[in-house]
């Protein structure tokens, strides 16, 4: 919870978007024939009998050399009846209907299986390529996601110009993990932009063409149409009767992207094909579903203390692959127009107030904000996800739902992509119950749907910024809590959202005395922004910090030698820089190498001419540059008070550039209030 104070009128809400419609074409089913039960239970007993005939004295048969893939190994090897075909693989269906050029499988398998797969149910790869040839279709990649590599060998695929990716994803005791689901669906999207002249398609197989199958096309569903869960759920169900059928998979989808599960959506019951294998005794054969062995995935609980407490050094959000952390990176330095190649942050970074560009608030317009003290985070919001870019600038995927604003123009402008955010996430706590909340506080916006505002002056951005993602956000929040059947629940987000206020200087005196200490979270200071400023990427001189006296601080790289000697280092040029004479305490009884090799945050004892241990900077891998230091240094010796601030400020804003501004920022200011009361009064 922020403190309020009525500094700045509050924006009112407009219009959002009209119900997303489905825009998804279907092939309309094939009529395929089906073993009957009886069928199904002859075979297998006619198979058991000859093999039992022909192998009286059977043992395990070791298949001599286990087909070699593409980047992946098994990492638990076993040794495997080279006559045993997966559990219930010879009366599954082959394949489902065409799904955004993905058609969901059972895994083909290799020629090694022959001899013990009637010839009118074999189903290889040679099959698979002739299916959809018939079909007027050609295969461009295969995405692998069993856990075995025991079915078949890629060779034959790149021999047909296939692309194969393995993504090894455990069938028993737990659901795809999200590391597997992002990699999924980065492949599709990548393979699919490629296309330009030929239409190409993608085989989807786990073992049976279902569960895994599904939930992967599932989440690409999510992340490319505006549907619900529950639509994305029938439209596999259709193409691959009868859908997903283990219901844990289900409710995860649901829980995933915070839905609500309706009371009409049932699990269908586990297929025939499926509960009828039996071993050559007539015994019912264990659902291993290719597992290779080794302890099922945890579930990821990212970013939450086992007690439940929050700190601001969680780590959230889901890793994504590599390659499509390295695009998006270039997209920030595109946005930003900084040379290509550079894998430094590019966000902007204040620098301390001294008395030197205290000046600056004479020769420039500024409005104020509280500086607090939490985690800086860049967002990157695409249509297939909303990702949080850290000071090492790393991305990682959280699920929030960003709507544009209400328009007719269709789907291109119906949720946000790639719109690039900057901010930083706090942790309240609620005075009342203790209760912690995460938020994200946006302070500036540098890119909307693919546009780099970076040169527009900061107003106009940070109205941008409330009219195009907070206020369309607000205004779906509300018709869907309004709503009889609200099925989406943006309480179970990772954090709440809401754009920073900034004040006329003329508040900075509420701002330190009553607004401050209200706060449901920590704040070391304020920040001086320019109104008219452009966003400057890294260090922006004129983008000014002032922090109370005894929270100036300094981030150093902590060492401690073999011989128990201690160091602190800075960077100069991207290097290591000792900084000789500079020592750091610790509390007392504290280790000083438990922080060796670690970033630490220190302020300064002038008493003791001594750095003092503040905390470990876990959302850094670099230290300071020498640069920072030297500015650091240069306000601690400065030592401008709130007082002296106080003053200074008193004095600025009776110049008269501030004077007039001041006088029709407020005049806007409180017609826009009066707009916005009223506006209230009629949705009441």
């Amino acid at each position: 919870m922020i403190a309020v104070m009525d500094l700045n009128a509050s924006p009112v809400p407009e219009e959002d978007e009209d119900a997303f419609e489905n825009h998804i074409e279907y092939i309309a089913p094939e009529e395929r024939i089906e073993s009957g039960v009886d069928i199904a239970r002859r075979e297998r007993e006619e198979r058991r009998k000859r093999l039992k005939r022909e192998r009286p004295d059977e043992k395990p048969v070791h298949v001599s050399q286990p087909p070699a893939y593409d980047s992946y190994q098994t990492k638990n090897p076993k040794v495997y009846d080279k006559s045993r075909l997966p559990n219930g693989w010879l009366d599954c269906p082959a394949a489902g209907q065409e799904i955004s050029l993905m058609i969901p499988s059972k895994v083909p398998l290799g020629e090694s299986y022959n001899d013990c797969v009637p010839p009118g149910k074999r189903y290889s790869f040679k099959q698979v390529i002739h299916q959809q040839r018939v079909l007027g279709r050609k295969l461009g990649l295969v995405i692998d996601l069993t856990n075995t590599s025991r079915y078949y060998l890629t060779s034959d695929l790149k021999k047909e110009g296939i692309k194969h990716v393995k993504i090894a994803c455990k069938g028993r005791d737990s659901v795809p993990d999200n590391l597997s689901v992002n990699q999924f669906v980065y492949e599709v999207i990548q393979f699919l932009s490629r296309q330009k002249h030929s239409k190409k398609y993608i085989l989807v197989h786990c073992t049976h063409g279902h569960n895994r199958t599904g939930y992967m096309i599932i989440h690409y569903l999510m992340r490319s149409l505006p549907i619900s869960v529950t639509q994305a759920l029938k439209i596999f169900a259709d193409a691959r009767p009868p859908g997903i059928y283990k219901p844990d998979y289900v409710d995860a989808l649901y829980s995933f992207y915070h839905e609500r599960k309706p009371d009409m959506v049932v699990c269908p019951s586990t297929p025939e094909w499926k509960t009828s294998e039996f071993d050559l005794n007539g015994e019912a054969v264990a659902d291993d579903d290719d597992d290779d062995g080794g302890p099922a995935a945890p579930v990821n609980n990212e970013g939450l203390d086992t007690n439940g407490l929050m700190t601001n050094d969680d780590i959230l959000g889901d890793e994504i692959p590599w390659d499509q952390q390295e695009a998006m990176r270039q997209f920030c330095y595109q946005t930003l127009k900084l040379p290509r190649g550079n894998s430094q942050f590019p966000g902007s970074h204040p620098v301390s107030l001294n008395r030197e560009n205290l000046q600056l608030l004479r020769q420039r317009y500024y409005y104020a904000t509280w500086k607090a003290d939490g985690t800086r985070y860049m967002m990157l919001i695409t249509m297939d996800g909303c990702y949080l870019v850290d000071r090492n600038f790393n991305f990682r995927r959280v699920q929030m739902r960003f709507p544009c604003k209400h328009t007719n123009d269709g789907l291109a402008e119906k949720t946000h992509h790639y719109t690039l955010l900057d901010g930083e996430m706090v942790i309240d706590t609620v005075p009342d119950s203790q209760k912690q909340e995460r938020r994200y506080l946006i302070y500036d916006m540098m890119a909307i749907n693919y546009l780099s505002i970076i040169e527009r002056p900061f107003y106009e951005r940070w109205k941008m910024l409330e009219k195009e993602v907070i206020e369309p956000r607000n205004y779906e929040r509300h018709n869907i809590y309004q709503s009889r059947n609200p099925y989406y629940r943006y309480d179970l987000e990772p954090f709440r959202v809401r754009r920073k206020d900034f004040w006329l200087l003329s508040t900075v005196n509420k701002l330190l005395k009553e607004f401050i200490p209200r706060l449901s979270h920590d704040a070391d200071g304020l920040i001086f922004q320019g109104w008219d400023d452009p966003y400057v990427p890294r260090t922006h001189e004129g983008l000014l910090k002032w922090k109370y006296s005894h929270m100036n601080s300094v981030d150093f790289l902590f060492e401690v030698t073999d011989d128990d000697r201690q160091h602190l280092f800075l960077y100069e040029r991207g290097k290591k820089k000792l900084m000789d004479g500079n020592r750091v305490v610790f509390k007392d009884g504290e280790d000083p190498t438990s922080y060796s090799g670690k970033i630490i945050e220190c302020s300064w004892n002038g008493e003791e001419q001594e750095w003092v241990l503040m905390r470990i900077r876990t959302d850094k891998s670099t230290p300071n540059d020498i640069n920072t230091y030297k500015k650091v240094m240069r306000s601690i010796k400065d030592n401008i008070t709130q007082d002296i601030l106080l003053n200074e400020i008193y004095e600025i804003i009776r110049l008269p550039m501030y004077a007039d501004r001041i006088r029709s920022d407020s005049k806007a200011a409180h017609q826009h209030a009066n707009a916005a009361r009223r506006s209230s009064d009629e949705e009441e």
